[in-house]
């Protein structure tokens, strides 16, 4: 082996990962004067070169059709050249494996944010009864914590970061700390009109998006696609609510293009640190500190894990379990679309809004149970309006129209009458799908990488059926007609393909039991008492909400008890 650099001294934290837990962390653990330093498998983000807000696709020579559209498997950049993704499902040098007969895509964002530059923003408190899902009907694990206990963080997470909403009084779909949210879109008031018929709740959206100024950053002023990065930050990012404004405390160290291979420890059961490989230099570091954050993302924090095998942890650090990698779990996904007539020939406006839907569906049915033939629920996301045409866009209008006037004039009259639905619910855990270590293959850094197994159920299935005889019937409420799957769908007959909707979660469950679980209620190892893991690994159970908002609120909890358990010496 190589000669490891060690670093002089002992840091307070190291963190491991810049995004919605470790820039929670970053951010939480300075603001009380912890020295951290945060590790970032990435480069550092600079938003005026990576997003591309105020571009347009003939400012490149390539005129935006550099990668033809990819989304999930094809060459290029994800979601298009002009995203602001960091990353993708195929990293070149980092590859993963997937067990024979499963299937699963694992998105990882190389960059400092990770991909809160990115995502949709989606901010959906959990339920009371999404941490207590096993008592309610038998399936899957309770949580170790309550609502009650989380609530107050949910306050902190919004009232920091920003959520514009409304309050509803819906049980699956808990009030927070609002900004005022912006109006809705003519294609959505048409949603809610046929919505109200079949008493599907359809409310405005909530979405880390300010609407009014806070702590420096500018209300959103619809000043471009969202999609592309917001270099005013009015749109939520670790990197730049709080990552960059730590480092300013003077109590943060940030490190880039450090990939962490494993925890040290010092065999009686505490840890002392993390190796990284440095990408540049390609050398081995070692970081010592009292206390270890992995909030790489809940595969990447399971395999830094699974790799730091030890004496005293044979079987991966913090997994006297077993259970480090188990009960694996992504959010249902399923979308169709639809043409509704009466949008043609509309005045045109601009339908980019503040980053997407401005209205969305909660789950309706959580005490109807009775009344289905699955378990849990799904909440509905939607689209329409007039989007930029992609490139290629006039491709099928000619097969099906010909060329010159009657083309252009086809299109003209439905560009901006096509709406979609996109229902993502709740995976119960299962034994079936989970990741290990495969032991034949390493990347390019020499560190083993992860092999997924994936099994939907027929819980999954028949919620997806249920997505979809709903979303026909609300497109036939609008006095639309169905025109199909979404290219995902028809990819995977009909659910999403394991990792694509990029919610996985469970990989080291929080639990009561170090028998049966491998962290407690604020995130902390059962085994290893001066580790956390604050990514979604720790999640119990995947409920029908986007998981960053509860990211979010469970590293800002930890970091409050940590902090506390520091004081005391107890770490």
């Amino acid at each position: 082996m190589a000669q490891i650099a060690r670093s002089s001294g002992v840091v307070d934290v190291v963190v491991v990962g810049s995004g919605a837990g470790g820039g929670t962390a970053a951010h939480v653990l300075t603001a009380k004067g912890i020295n951290v330093v945060l590790l970032e498998a990435g480069p550092n983000l600079v938003p005026a070169q990576e997003f591309k807000d105020h571009k347009m696709p003939s400012d490149y020579a390539h005129r935006g059709a550099e990668d033809g559209g990819a989304l999930y498997f094809g060459k290029g950049k994800p979601f298009g050249f002009m995203s602001t993704t960091s990353g993708g499902w195929e990293l070149e040098g980092e590859p993963y494996t997937v067990g024979e007969g499963s299937q699963f895509s694992w998105f990882r964002s190389r960059i400092v944010g990770g991909r809160t530059n990115h995502y949709g923003r989606m901010s959906f408190r959990f339920s009371d009864y999404d941490f207590k899902p096993y008592s309610k009907d038998g399936l899957g694990f309770d949580w170790p914590i309550s609502y009650e206990d989380i609530a107050p963080y949910y306050d902190r997470a919004e009232e920091f970061i920003g959520v514009a909403g409304s309050v509803e009084g819906i049980r699956s779909a808990p009030d927070g700390k609002f900004h005022t949210p912006p109006p809705a879109k003519v294609h959505e008031l048409l949603i809610r009109k046929s919505c109200d018929k079949l008493g599907i709740p359809c409310i405005p959206n909530r979405r880390a998006v300010i609407t009014k100024n806070l702590n420096g950053r500018a209300a959103c002023h619809y000043c471009g696609q969202c999609g592309r990065g917001c270099q005013t930050a009015s749109a939520y990012s670790s990197s730049q609510v709080q990552v960059f404004p730590a480092l300013k405390t003077g109590k943060l160290t940030l490190i880039t293009d450090a990939m962490v291979r494993e925890v040290t420890t010092d065999g009686s059961g505490k840890a002392t640190g993390v190796i990284y490989i440095d990408r540049n230099t390609r050398t081995e570091k070692a970081i010592k500190a009292r206390v270890v954050i992995l909030a790489a993302s809940a595969c990447e924090s399971a395999r830094i894990l699974l790799n730091s095998k030890t004496h005293e942890f044979p079987n991966g650090v913090a997994n006297s379990s077993g259970l480090v990698g188990r009960y694996l779990m992504d959010t249902v996904g399923f979308g169709l679309s639809g043409y509704v007539p009466a949008l043609e020939g509309m005045p045109h406006y601009d339908t980019d809004g503040y980053g997407g839907a401005h209205l969305y569906m909660p789950w309706w049915m959580w005490d109807k149970h009775d009344k289905l033939d699955f378990p849990r629920g799904y909440h509905i996301e939607i689209g329409g309006g007039y989007g930029q045409p992609g490139v290629g866009s006039y491709h099928g209008a000619a097969r099906r129209y010909g060329y010159g006037a009657g083309m252009k004039q086809k299109i003209r009259e439905g560009y901006g009458a096509s709406v979609g639905f996109a229902g993502r619910g709740e995976m119960i855990p299962n034994l079936h799908s989970y990741c290990e270590i495969d032991p034949n293959v390493v990347d390019q850094w020499g560190i083993p990488v992860l092999r997924f197994h994936f099994k939907w159920t027929d819980y999954e299935w028949k919620q997806a059926r249920h997505m979809e005889k709903t979303f026909a019937e609300i497109i036939e409420g609008m006095g639309g007609r169905v025109t199909g799957l979404s290219a995902a769908q028809r990819e995977s007959q009909g659910i999403s393909v394991p990792g694509t909707i990029i919610h996985e979660v469970g990989t080291a469950c929080m639990g009561k039991d170090a028998k049966t679980s491998v962290l407690n209620g604020y995130t902390q190892s059962h085994d290893v008492k001066n580790l956390y893991v604050m990514d979604g690994g720790s999640f119990a159970s995947n409920p029908d909400k986007n998981p960053t908002l509860t990211i979010n609120a469970l590293a800002w909890r930890g970091c409050d008890y940590l902090a506390e358990e520091m004081r005391k010496g107890n770490v």
